[in-house]
């Protein structure tokens, strides 16, 4: 079993933490030209092909892992610390050697309340830290790519490994990004409609909202470019 780092946006993580995301989809590195394809063959990996030929080509190799293999969880934090910038734990005694003992906090889970000015108020009860009562954090955050493996508090566990284009996802699929079912309208004449995370747009589709989702992300035109992406399903551990 290897683990590997993976960057998630605070929405997402939001999505993973309710359970509403097993799935992502990364672009596979090096795009080929379009007579191109990616199949799986017999040596269990995946290997570009050109369209209808039977001898495949160079192999790839798994970029995020196989199944069994585990993803460390990248997203935004702080650790917590006095005025004069030195790391605490969350009983407020100074650590100046062992930053890894210090209290952390996560945006994602984190909020920003009326009237607070920049403040962001923690969560008073949460898995990843001791209970607390009306504490509010005022300083900077660290970005996801500085995450170290000991900060993460979400790990997960690959189940399947697939590459497709990116616009063959499913309706099914597409749910499993995250996207959440709903209906819109007044009650004598509602719609089924699909949100993005955190967003009250809806879509008629859980594909098209996939498509905002991914376009939010990557660019207005990267949905429309289809690259092929490696499919990984996974679940919390």
């Amino acid at each position: 079993m290897k683990e590997r780092g993976i960057i998630f946006n605070s929405e997402m993580i939001r999505a993973i933490l309710d359970g509403r995301k097993t799935q992502t989809r990364r672009i596979v590195k090096h795009q080929r030209h379009p007579s191109q394809e990616i199949k799986l063959c017999d040596d269990g990996f995946f290997h570009w092909s050109m369209i209808g030929a039977e001898k495949p080509l160079s192999a790839i190799n798994y970029e995020y892992g196989r199944v069994g293999d585990r993803l460390w969880v990248r997203e935004t934090f702080a650790l917590l610390g006095n005025e004069d910038g030195v790391c605490v734990d969350w009983d407020g005694n100074i650590l100046k050697a062992n930053e890894e003992q210090a209290a952390r906090i996560y945006r994602a889970s984190c909020e920003q309340k009326d009237g607070d000015y920049g403040l962001w108020s923690i969560p008073d009860a949460a898995d990843w830290k001791p209970h607390t009562d009306n504490h509010k954090f005022e300083g900077a955050w660290t970005p996801s790519i500085h995450m170290p493996r000991w900060a993460s508090r979400i790990t997960l566990e690959i189940t399947d490994v697939r590459v497709e284009h990116l616009q063959d996802i499913s309706e099914e699929d597409a749910l499993t990004e995250g996207i959440t079912a709903g209906r819109y309208g007044n009650e004598d004449n509602w719609q089924k409609g699909f949100y993005l995370p955190d967003s009250n747009q809806p879509y008629q589709t859980a594909k098209a909202a996939f498509c905002a989702l991914w376009q939010s992300i990557y660019g207005v035109d990267s949905f429309y470019k289809n690259p092929w992406v490696w499919v990984i399903e996974f679940k919390r551990v």
